[in-house]
């Protein structure tokens, strides 16, 4: 019985999938103000929970059985939080004001 699945992207996958986030899915999530600037681990690293995979256009909705959620990490090279939150706001991540 499967329970759960984990793909690694790099290269033009990583970036194409990252511009689909961040440009179409997340601005469809209802209410969306903004994704927490506290999900970040202290290594530079960002982790970013989504409770619902049809934000995803591509998806077709008429083959979903039922509502399922992903985490997305997002691995960089930054030593600090602070250098990732400046990279990823740099690349549209669409930071929560606080």
């Amino acid at each position: 019985m499967p329970i759960g699945v984990m793909a690694t992207l790099r290269g033009d996958h990583m970036y194409e999938f990252f511009d689909r986030l961040v440009n179409i899915a997340l601005p469809r999530v209802r209410d969306f103000r903004g994704v927490s600037t506290k999900s970040f681990d202290g290594r530079g690293n960002y982790t970013l929970g989504l409770r619902d995979q049809l934000i995803f256009p591509e998806i077709d909705y008429s083959k979903i059985d039922k509502q399922k959620g992903m985490n997305v990490t997002i691995v960089t090279t930054a030593k600090s939080d602070n250098e990732a939150r400046a990279l990823l706001k740099h690349m549209g991540m669409p930071f929560r004001q606080q």
